[in-house]
């Protein structure tokens, strides 16, 4: 049986936003009894270019993660979901915690857009994993 806990980080297309927050609640959680994971409601081919740019400029490397699918069943195995924008598009799970983070898509944006992106959502996943004590 998997005892470790699923916080899923969702986005519309599981390629920018979702996939940088899981990436750095990975990076930053202090128990490995917790675990994130990305997934959105209309998932893209390939995580966009310009985050995995800003991302491999600190040693992330998300060039051969694929997008995934944001389903009803996915959903039923995490405890929490931090959505990003998704809002309607995320499925409701009773008993699973929503939380809300509404942070802009860095689809298709410059490189200090997409820079300031990735800095918010490390610092809101440093303050999430205190506050939740992960």
């Amino acid at each position: 049986m998997d005892t470790q806990q699923k916080i899923m980080f969702a986005c519309i297309h599981n390629a920018g936003r979702s996939q940088m927050a899981t990436a750095f609640f990975n990076k930053h959680k202090t128990s490995d009894k917790v675990l994130g994971i990305s997934a959105g409601s209309v998932p893209a081919d390939k995580v966009h270019p310009n985050v995995v740019e800003v991302m491999a400029a600190i040693g992330i490397d998300l060039s051969n993660v694929k997008p995934q699918k944001l389903t009803k069943e996915l959903a039923e195995t995490v405890s929490i979901i931090v959505t990003m924008g998704c809002n309607e598009a995320c499925p409701y799970v009773p008993g699973v915690q929503i939380i809300d983070w509404l942070i802009p898509d860095p689809k298709g944006s410059d490189a200090n857009s997409t820079l300031t992106i990735r800095d918010d959502i490390e610092e809101r996943i440093k303050q999430f994993i205190k506050e939740q004590g992960f």
